[in-house]
């Protein structure tokens, strides 16, 4: 099987590493890929994956790659890709190919669609209101006491929500995404949502349309800094399994969410078939979704995948083809801990090109992976080419052991402005 995976992110490195790993992959490209991605091998015959130089939303350049390369089965990693419609146009030119359609994206796509979508089908959410005229944005910040998530309706890689906690930082938030524009386009609709407090955890399932599989917990790290301070960014580290839900609490959660959005989708004629990973709010009252997304995690990905035990092409066929229902999700019962190394200044500016020293050693080390997010090559080196750098991701029998693996291997590497947080897994060890 040919297989092209679009993206070229931490997500999609431990995609490519997962999807590699199955006896049925011959031969494997992905566009654009990353450095790590280029060092992969297929197990089934040793071969490199291979690099292809064009972006994840360069939707005519990919379909006439496709055209000429006839990929068996395409995998789609990054949200962008699925808003501009790759899902649509390769299947309307005959490829099998995994993710949403652009309609059934809108769910990450438009905070403002999934925010009337859950108000609508009776899923449990945060008090909001959505609007596109920054004076009665701040007029709901008010009645919400001026704590809140201030929104931009659009994609912003993961950093266009502005959280305050009183009502001068609730304003600056709606000037700074409609007035200052700073995530772009985006912010031309803002979703303001009330404050959620309690514990948030990150739920993953595999949907066909019909059928949701949902995954273990995982624990995601959003904020820059250690103590969830410091502004909002795509994540700074997550872990697996997080113990706040047993089996039972989590099966309970996944049914007050999952059902009505699966009959939800139904009732509006919406065809889900890909990854849907609600962010949850455990609140006093119940869970409560906080915002969809219509992919897989990063990091999130870089903690479930060496804990699937499953091969990863079956499953995502499963759910392109609509057959989950008769599919099984095993997991290993080991933890897993990823800790993201970035560039400084990240989420804000930051430069590029700086050397990383330390990959071989961490790459000798046991039970450790090292997923490439923002590198490329220089002169044969790998060089930082992002915000968010590596994703050093350890597993062992506990938390605490993955926790210690993963920050052994991060200390063993270096940049110019490295930065990470020192407190990934904190809550889940307490």
């Amino acid at each position: 099987m040919k297989l092209l995976v679009l993206g070229s992110g931490g997500r999609e490195h431990a995609l490519v590493w997962k999807l590699a790993q199955s006896p049925q992959v011959t031969a494997m490209s992905v566009a654009p890929g990353n450095a790590g991605i280029a060092a992969e091998r297929l197990v089934a015959n040793g071969a490199l994956v291979q690099n292809v130089a064009i972006g994840a939303e360069d939707v005519p350049a990919l379909l006439a790659w496709a055209r000429e390369h006839r990929p068996d089965f395409t995998v789609v990693g990054p949200d962008g890709a699925l808003a501009a419609g790759v899902v649509d146009a390769f299947q309307a030119a005959g490829f099998k190919i995994w993710g949403p359609t652009r309609q059934a994206a809108r769910f990450e796509a438009s905070k403002a669609f999934s925010q009337d979508f859950m108000v609508r089908h009776g899923i449990p959410t945060a008090r909001s209101g959505t609007f596109s005229d920054p004076v009665a944005a701040k007029r709901f910040c008010a009645e919400l006491g001026g704590r809140c998530a201030v929104k931009a309706d659009g994609l912003a890689l993961g950093k266009g929500v502005l959280l305050a906690t009183d009502l001068p930082a609730a304003e600056r938030a709606v000037d700074e995404i409609m007035v200052d524009r700073a995530f772009g386009t985006a912010g031309a609709q803002v979703v303001v949502q009330e404050l959620l407090e309690g514990m948030e955890i990150s739920l993953h399932a595999l949907c066909d349309g019909r059928t949701a599989k949902l995954f273990p917990t995982s624990q995601d790290h959003k904020r820059a800094l250690d103590g969830d301070l410091g502004l909002n960014t795509g994540g700074m580290g997550t872990y697996s399994p997080a113990p706040f839900l047993d089996d039972a609490q989590l099966d309970d959660v996944g049914h007050r969410i999952l059902g009505p959005w699966l009959a939800g989708c139904v009732a509006d004629g919406i065809d889900f078939r890909g990854l849907l990973y609600p962010g949850v709010m455990l609140t006093a009252s119940g869970p409560k979704v906080i915002e969809f997304n219509a992919r897989f995690g990063d990091p999130e990905t870089q903690v479930y995948l060496p804990r699937l035990e499953n091969d990863l092409v079956d499953l995502l066929l499963a759910s392109a083809e609509g057959r989950l229902d008769a599919v099984g999700l095993r997991w290993s019962s080991d933890a897993c801990v990823c800790v993201v190394v970035a560039s400084g200044g990240y989420p804000g500016h930051y430069e590029k090109g700086k050397r990383i020293h330390g990959l071989d050693d961490v790459a000798a080390l046991p039970d450790v992976k090292v997923f490439h997010a923002g590198t490329t090559l220089k002169d044969g080196q790998v060089v930082t080419n992002g915000g968010r750098v590596l994703g050093v991701t350890a597993w062992a029998p506990t938390l605490a052991g993955a926790r210690d693996k993963a920050y052994a291997a991060v200390d063993k590497l270096c940049f110019e402005g490295m930065h990470f947080r020192r407190d990934i897994a904190a809550k889940g060890l307490k």
